[in-house]
């Protein structure tokens, strides 16, 4: 099955290199291009794509923006946003608006190629070290007033395994902190997907912050 996705960026030479890229993957295929997020949005509703790579600064509607009313759709695209890293202050929103993963614009052209593909599967990227920074960047700074919520509904051992999610581990790496098998781990995220109505790991992590499992300043 071919991926369709959508390349959104305000700098042409950006999606021009990604669109070669992607030219010589057999199971990728560019359905169209966008350089603002609401060029992104309605090409969204026009082709239904099933990843949409989105840079989070773009004119007029930003790319966080684009993310919130493409997830919210009926038949939403997942988003893997496009990120420099090191001056971008919008990591936290981007996860917020639905956003399933990140890309860095100077990581390797395979790691692009196989962020796309766990993204399509229905995955998020969260356990690559670039996600881990990323996320503790901006997870590291204290939002005043924040008042963490409540977390109902899930058992002892489920509250164990979101909080290593939060922390950015893998399920490997949950199995050995918990002296647990693969299998066990991966049953244990699935039910808290499935009682915290999350769309993927990236959610979780959110979860785990704004409930105070992981906190905002370590």
């Amino acid at each position: 099955m071919t991926i369709q996705l959508i390349l959104a960026d305000d700098q042409p030479l950006v999606r021009a290199g990604l669109r070669m890229l992607i030219a010589q993957t057999p199971d990728i295929d560019v359905a169209g291009e966008a350089g603002t997020g609401t060029e992104a949005v309605q090409l969204t509703r026009d082709t239904s794509p099933d990843v949409v790579v989105m840079d989070i600064r773009m004119p007029g509607m930003d790319g966080i923006e684009a993310t919130r009313l493409i997830t919210a759709g009926t038949a939403p695209a997942r988003v893997l946003m496009l990120t420099t890293f090191d001056d971008d202050d919008y990591v936290y929103g981007a996860l917020r608006a639905g956003a399933s993963g990140f890309l860095v614009k100077d990581m390797a052209l395979d790691d692009i190629l196989t962020a796309i593909r766990v993204v399509a599967s229905g995955d998020a990227i969260i356990a690559p070290g670039v996600t881990r920074r990323l996320i503790g960047q901006f997870t590291d700074q204290p939002r005043p007033g924040h008042q963490p919520r409540e977390l109902t509904g899930i058992t002892d051992r489920e509250r164990e395994v979101l909080k290593l999610v939060g922390l950015g581990m893998s399920n490997a790496e949950i199995a050995a902190a918990l002296h647990i098998t693969a299998g066990t781990a991966k049953t244990h995220v699935a039910r808290l997907l499935a009682k915290l109505d999350a769309r993927d790991r990236v959610q979780l992590v959110i979860t785990a912050y704004e409930t105070g499992l992981v906190p905002a300043t370590r």
